[in-house]
């Protein structure tokens, strides 16, 4: 019932957030600082913006600088599957470089909460992303998705990028990428990573347990799937999934810090009425991503709480894929690279290291490992340090590895 009383409220309140955005548009004066409709337009545009979305913002990855040249951007379907799509930003006129596969999180955030780290990887690189959709507008005809589903996946979009490519994964998916790698590995597949970097991830939540690890453990799976699965109401696609709703887990996001948030809102109605529009507008395109929320699968939501945060299945070396043992020390022709921020409060230092010792048949040679100074989990993919510090280490172990 959480699902469809939550959907209600929302149908409920939409007319009143839609007449509150054209309104404010039409208030608006640009000329008239401190007035009563300078005011009103303010407060509809607050109103407006308190609201949920339920689908991807747009990239608008539009052009890049490679060199001293801006290079013009589209994005291509390179390949269409029932929870995810695998997206290339197409770059017209420039040298082959190294492909990447951007593995984006399959969390209560969009894939694209990874922009700046793909616009960023985009300078040097092919950069293709998982593209996750939105499991309540999935239909049922295309079954459950688990963390095999979500491994397979892997294996799928690192095919159809071809040969020659290279990985990185962003906090909650490296225990999936680590997984695909060792399972190509294996099989001795031809389209196995030349490396794979690991950045704030999950690997091993035995080391330094942060409290997003304590909260974890401290209710037995059944909780978890009592009390914040829920089934998608109608009219989406996805009637009757199972899924562990986007609007729960932002929720507990935002009640972790709600003073954050209320002086946000409140900071974005008094540039807005002192006429700052481009300080208001960084603050609500930060909140335009941040209150869109995407839909898990229940299998895959409850899969990954038992096997990553609880059990520890990957570095106990018992984590399974489609009923095989996953055996990262069967990687050996791949560069492996792990990245954590020193102020990390989700994944802290220690747990992504962790891969480096599960992938013991990589040569020395080929593993590096980085701790960034002054950064919390955010800072290790986006932001100043991610493009000064960290991203310049990041190219210059996959262009190595391209060699």
């Amino acid at each position: 019932m959480m699902y469809q009383a939550y959907q209600l409220q929302s149908d409920l309140v939409s007319p009143l957030r839609m007449s509150a955005q054209h309104l404010s548009a039409a208030l608006w004066l640009k000329n008239t600082e401190g007035s009563l409709l300078r005011k009103m337009s303010a407060a509809c545009d607050v109103i407006s913006r308190m609201r949920l979305t339920h689908t991807r913002p747009p990239y608008n990855i539009r052009q890049v600088m490679v060199g001293e040249q801006a290079i013009p951007v589209t994005e291509e379907v390179v390949l269409t599957l029932p929870f995810g799509t695998l997206l290339r930003f197409r770059k017209e006129g420039v040298e082959p470089q190294p492909k990447v596969l951007l593995v984006a999180p399959l969390s209560g955030h969009f894939a694209t909460l990874l922009r700046e780290t793909a616009r960023t990887l985009l300078q040097d690189h092919d950069v293709y992303i998982t593209d996750w959709h939105n499991a309540r507008d999935v239909s049922l005809r295309h079954g459950a998705f688990g963390l095999d589903d979500y491994i397979t996946y892997m294996i799928r979009f690192t095919e159809a990028v071809g040969t020659g490519a290279h990985m990185v994964a962003v906090c909650q998916p490296c225990v999936a990428a680590l997984a695909a790698t060792a399972v190509m590995a294996e099989d001795d597949n031809p389209a196995q990573p030349r490396s794979l970097t690991l950045m704030a991830g999950p690997v091993d939540c035995r080391v330094n347990p942060t409290e997003v690890n304590r909260l974890a453990t401290s209710k037995p799976i059944d909780w978890f799937e009592k009390n914040l699965i829920s089934h998608v109401p109608l009219p989406h696609a996805g009637f009757m999934r199972r899924v562990y709703p986007g609007f729960v887990q932002l929720t507990a996001f935002m009640s972790m810090n709600p003073d954050r948030h209320k002086q946000s809102f409140r900071n974005i109605y008094d540039h807005l009425l002192a006429g700052r529009t481009e300080e208001a507008g960084v603050i609500q395109d930060f909140y335009e991503e941040y209150l869109a929320v995407n839909d898990l699968p229940a299998e895959f939501y409850l899969e990954t709480v038992e096997k990553v945060f609880q059990t520890y299945d990957l570095p106990r070396g018992v984590l399974t894929w489609n009923g095989r043992t996953v055996n990262p020390a069967a990687i050996r022709r791949t560069a492996l690279m792990t990245v954590e921020g020193e102020r990390d409060d989700i994944c802290s230092i220690g747990q992504t290291v962790a891969a480096q010792d599960l992938c013991s048949s990589v040569r020395p040679y080929m593993k590096t490992h980085h701790v960034q100074t002054g950064v919390g989990h955010y800072g290790v993919f986006s932001g100043r340090k991610w493009n000064q510090q960290i991203y310049p280490r990041v190219r210059e172990m996959i262009h190595s590895a391209t060699e």
